[in-house]
């Protein structure tokens, strides 16, 4: 099968470990008739060449938010991004104009979106919207568009890709659209693609299958990936780290097996907590009590705090800084920092 990497391309890739997007204290808030909410509220990330960084929270949480605001596609207004940097490479894609940023966007840093069936063009077969990303960014000729189409399609392991290049959406599984998807994301051999909530709606059989193809092809092309998700089991095998947000911030950022295995926030325990186990049938699962916070009025102190169970005055009143993190001797736990007052209690209690 030929490959549809362009030569230029293979030579500009990073080596593995290279920083290659860092998101700075950004804040993104939306101006609505109720008041001003503040979305994003001084998110730090970074992801490198090769490396998959997994962003958990719940619904609200502003994980999204931040991706859209990444690749330059938050509606603005309502949206408004009021402070921080998105470096990509070194450079601050927020000061860049219209034109530089669509040059990244898709082929630099491409994006898989949730909902596979809203997001492909029901009229338009998968084979035309696959090749149009050849046509517009390469200047290939409709046949042979046709042919890297296929080319992908394949690549993703899609039955049959030849006979079903000319079939719309509607005609594939919810597995095969997220297949296309992916595929869709991988044309132009992105150095980072952000995956938002890439397994939703899909049974567990399949998530696995596109879990596995995701951090196939990442391995293999040498991408950045950042894997948006509330579902904690679907990361355990995959990423290289995790930030955990909550009301717009970072609460908790980790090595993925460190945070599993020992968590340094309550919020990141009761999402541990929450996740179904073998060993535990016929009890009740656990939920974190109460609802996220509304942002047009989150709570002073920790936003966490109304739904914590060891939530102190302190907690009520006092933002927590996103504090290093350390083990028993106060040796400094590398990649590990906790935003709250009692960390050293919820990690080593």
């Amino acid at each position: 099968m030929t490959t549809v990497i362009e030569n230029d391309q293979k030579n500009d890739r990073l080596e593995v470990g290279t920083p290659l997007l860092e998101v700075k204290d950004l804040h993104v808030e939306f101006h609505t008739r109720d008041g001003v909410a503040k979305a994003v509220n001084g998110v730090n990330y970074s992801v490198a060449a090769g490396e998959t960084l997994a962003v958990l929270g719940e619904s609200g949480s502003g994980k999204s938010v931040t991706a859209q605001t990444i690749m330059g596609i938050l509606d603005m207004p309502p949206g408004k991004v009021t402070q921080g940097q998105i470096l990509y490479r070194g450079k601050d894609m927020l000061t860049m104009s219209n034109e530089e940023r669509r040059r990244i966007r898709g082929r630099k840093i491409a994006m898989i979106f949730q909902d596979a069936l809203s997001a492909l063009n029901p009229v338009l077969s998968v084979g035309y919207q696959l090749g149009e990303m050849f046509r517009v960014h390469q200047g290939a000729s409709r046949k042979e568009a046709k042919e890297k189409a296929i080319e992908l399609m394949d690549r993703v392991r899609i039955p049959a890709a030849r006979e079903r290049v000319n079939d719309y959406p509607h005609q594939f599984s919810g597995g095969m659209r997220q297949r296309i998807m992916i595929a869709m994301a991988l044309s132009l051999q992105p150095d980072l693609i952000i995956a938002d909530e890439p397994t939703t709606a899909l049974d567990v059989t399949v998530q696995a299958q596109v879990m596995d193809l995701l951090a196939e092809l990442q391995a293999e092309y040498n991408m950045g990936l950042i894997l948006i998700t509330h579902d904690l089991g679907v990361v355990a095998d995959v990423a290289d780290k995790i930030a955990v947000m909550y009301a717009g911030r970072i609460v908790e950022t980790a090595p993925v097996h460190e945070l599993y295995a020992n968590p340094a926030h309550p919020y990141t325990k009761g999402l541990l907590r929450s996740i179904p186990r073998l060993d535990q049938k016929g009890q009740e699962l656990y939920a974190i009590k109460g609802l996220p916070p509304n942002l047009l009025k989150v709570p002073t102190g920790c936003a966490f705090n109304p739904r914590c169970d060891v939530a102190t005055d302190l907690c009520r009143t006092e933002i927590p800084a996103l504090h290093h993190v350390t083990d028993k001797d106060g040796k400094e736990l590398t990649g590990r920092r906790s935003a709250c007052h009692l960390w050293k209690e919820t990690l080593h209690g």
